[in-house]
This record gives structure tokens, sequence and C-alpha cells, in this order.
């Protein structure tokens, strides 16, 4: 595998210079310190009750996420070019979406397959022909951007549905400011704090034409039981809106509304945390108990906005994925800034003989997988793992897409046996709203925490780091 690209000291060994004031800190700082701050950092967000929980065991367990007490550094021309190719991707994303629910003129030109959309489970027809609000799909966006080198980043997949991570963004950033104080008075760091006033204002700018006065927000939950409800009480609790489950909300004459104390409340913009399938039982899944019956009936006459819209699972699909360069091409005219990793999609004939004969060197990802879950890492499978994928890949490819294994870029992390490399990514948050487009400096850098390991989902042993991005 080709060696990582160390994103403090480079190729030549040399510490850059976006990194050279924590370099000269950590040579000052004894292990013992760190090591000190880190149980610190570990109390605080055991005291905040930060945890997710991890399925597929005998029952969920509530899990702390490691955070590392080392931050991943950007200077402020390295942003510069994350956060075009970000606005350049979601803008695309957006048009896509409005074109596969409308006139389809990218399936008329063939520029990607038809089954590709039709046949996908996450397809919504209900959506077909209908307009959402001031024509936007993707309010928010967690783009996972990985580095190779000084100069290249990739996206690694568009999450377009219910990207989470958000909180712990926030909260690494106030557990860092508590913590290292000196480290940060050594450097100008854009602030990430206001990410909660962009939210709001981006979810009140979507609200429909009729909503009147101040639009009402109020964040969709399922429940206490879901792994990511931390993040969906905390934002609320942030934003300054009401959390709400299906059961808090009606649907009266096509227009939705909150049971309050003080008897019903319109509700004009939903942050839904929800997945299509359980959002109103009269349209999806009849059996769900987490969403609103008549919910898409209100939607559909355009008396709410869904944030995001029903449908986007179509945009983030990854055999969808391997055509974004393509897409984004189709509608803007531009070539990506931000790269694609190469793809192989496993329905087409050709990739999938491709794929068989080099499964010990490619990563092979379920289409519809997610946290880590359902892939296969070539270069460190063994010959029983390799045989069990082969054969899933025979029986039913079109599940599957396969990628070269990437060297993911490295940050001094805090282990253990002291400071060493390990292997980062970054979640973005990109927020589309009425008016403008608007991207906190920064975002979830998530960090494999094993020695060697590429993995950085956090239910697959992945930690996380605060993101500092250098301001001028």
């Amino acid at each position: 595998m080709v060696s990582a690209f160390d994103e403090m000291r480079g190729t030549d060994g040399q510490v850059r210079p976006a990194y050279r004031e924590l370099s000269a800190w950590l040579a000052g700082v004894k292990p013992d310190v760190l090591d000190y701050r880190r149980r610190e950092a570990d109390i605080l967000f055991r005291r905040i009750g930060i945890t997710f929980a991890v399925y597929g065991e005998t029952e969920a367990q509530e899990r702390l996420i490691p955070f590392d007490v080392l931050p991943r550094i950007l200077s402020a021309a390295e942003w510069q070019t994350i956060q075009n190719g970000l606005k350049q991707r979601v803008r695309a994303l957006n048009h896509y979406l409005a074109d596969i629910y409308g006139r389809r003129e990218i399936l008329r030109a063939a520029v990607i397959p038809e089954d590709l959309v039709f046949r996908n489970p996450v397809f919504r027809p209900e959506m077909n022909g209908q307009k959402v609000p001031h024509n936007i799909y993707v309010h928010i966006a967690g783009i996972d951007v990985v580095r190779v080198d000084a100069d290249t980043f990739y996206v690694l997949e568009d999450n377009a549905r219910t990207p989470s991570g958000v909180s712990y963004m926030l909260e690494n950033r106030e557990i860092m400011l508590r913590l290292f104080p000196e480290l940060f008075s050594r450097h100008r760091i854009a602030p990430v704090e206001n990410y909660p006033d962009e939210l709001l204002a981006t979810l009140q700018s979507v609200a429909p034409d009729r909503a009147s006065g101040e639009p009402n927000v109020v964040l969709l939950t399922p429940g206490v039981y879901n792994s990511a409800y931390y993040e969906h009480s905390f934002l609320a609790d942030k934003l300054g809106v009401e959390l709400v489950e299906g059961r808090d909300l009606l649907v009266k004459d096509q227009i939705v509304y909150m049971r309050t104390t003080h008897g019903l409340q319109r509700v004009d913009v939903i942050y839904r945390r929800i997945d299509d399938d359980f959002l109103d039982p009269l349209a999806f899944r009849p059996d769900s108990a987490l969403g609103v019956p008549g919910l898409m009936s209100a939607y559909q006459a355009g008396n709410v906005t869904l944030a995001n819209a029903v449908g986007t699972g179509i945009a983030d699909d990854k055999a969808v994925y391997s055509y974004m360069p393509k897409i984004v091409e189709f509608y803007l005219g531009e070539k990506p800034i931000l790269k694609n990793v190469p793809t192989w999609c496993c329905r087409e004939p050709d990739d999938l003989a491709f794929v068989l004969d080099h499964l010990e060197e490619l990563v092979v990802k379920e289409v519809h997988g997610s946290g880590g879950y359902g892939m296969l890492i070539g270069p460190m499978a063994d010959k029983a793992t390799i045989a069990t994928f082969r054969a899933k890949l025979k029986t039913s490819p079109r599940g599957f897409i396969a990628q070269p294994t990437l060297a993911l870029s490295t940050c001094p992390t805090c282990v253990d046996a002291g400071v060493a490399p390990r292997h980062v990514d970054l979640r973005p948050f990109v927020l589309t709203g009425r008016d403008q487009v608007r991207i906190v400096p920064g975002g979830l850098t998530r960090v494999a925490l094993k020695e060697g390991s590429l993995v950085v989902n956090s239910s697959q042993g992945g930690g996380t780091k605060d993101t500092w991005v250098l301001d001028g």
C-alpha cells in the first residue's frame, strides 16, 4: 500500500506551516500531561453524557466515542479549496434531485442508467413531480472528505439524508477550549460555535411562502432509543426549538400542528431525523409508530418543509456516487473541484470481473451500507473473508461497489505509547438555505485509533478530533 501523507510533517519530514505552533508546543509538553488531559476529556464527555448506541450485539450498548486531544489543523488556503468544492458538490446534488423527480433530463441524456434510479430501493415515486419549497432538497449535507497528499482531496461519501455528528464537532471544540487555553492562544482559529445559529437561519429561510410571521421550526426524533438521540436533544436545545416525536404532531386540513399545553401550534419546518420509511404510516410503512399520519399530504400541499426532503437517498447512494463527476459537469458545466475516488460498480459486468480478480487489493462496500459495516478492506482481510465477499458479489453484484485502497492522510494522535500518526477523514456540514449556502470552517474529523486501520467510524473503534481552520 502507498505510504500515507502526514499532515504535520509532509513528504520531506519537515513540519508544515499550519502545524508549526502545535509541533513546538508538543516538544515542550511532558507525556504525562497529555495523558492527564486525555483522561480529563473522557471525564468531561461522560459528565456531559455524549454516548452513542452500538447495535448488532446481544443488545444495544451505550458507548463513549473516544476523543483525541490533539487537533487536526488546516490552513485557510486548504479550507478555501475544500469549501469551494463542497458548495459545488451540494449545488449539483440539489440540481440532480430536482431533475430526477422532475423532467429527468439526465436520464434522457443517458448520463446515468435509468435502472440505477428506478430500481433503487431509496427512490421515492411519491416525489415524482412534487415541488419542494424553494426547490431545495438537501438542506443539511455531511460530505466525507479524505486527503491523499498536500493538494488532493477526495469526496469519499455524500450524506444527503440525515447526516449526523455535528454535536461532536461542537462539543469537541468546547472541550478543547477548556483543556488547552494555552494552545488556543498560539493560534488564530476560525470559530464553529455559530453553527446552531447558522442552522436555524437556514431552516427558517426555507419555510413555505405561506408561513406567517417567524417560521415555527421543530426537530423530529425517533425517540430516546435512537443511537443519535443525544445529538437530537443537543441540537434542539442549541437551536431553541421543540424536540418532538411523531405523537407530538398531528395533521389537520393538510397543515401540521404541534400539541402544546396551550393548544395546537402550527409547524412550518420539520428538521427530521427519521428515515423516509417511518415518516408517515399512511404513505410509507403502515407499521411505523415513529411518524405522523398525513404528514406527506401536508408536505405535498406545500404547507410544511421537511429538511432534508423526502427521497434524497437517491443522491447519496454509493452506486450513484460513481457518477458524481458526470453529474457535476451535466448540471453545472464545471469540472469537480473535489475528486471522486475511482469506483467500480459491480452491477456492470466488466467492473464486476475486474473486482473479482483484484479483491485482495480493493475496498468493497455495500451500496446502502453505513457505519463501516458490510465492508471488505482487501489488503487487511483473511482468505475466508475474501471468499465470503466473492460469493456475495457473485450472488448480488448490484448491491456493491469497489474502490482502490486509498492511503488516507495521517495526523498526530495521542495513543498509549505517546504521540503517533493515525489515519483521518473529515465531515464538514453544508447548510443550503433560500438565501445562501453556509459552511462553518472545519467539521468533524474522525480518526482510526488502531495502528494501521483505515476505518474511522465510531462503531468500528474510531474516535474524533477537533478540527482547526486557521483564520488568515
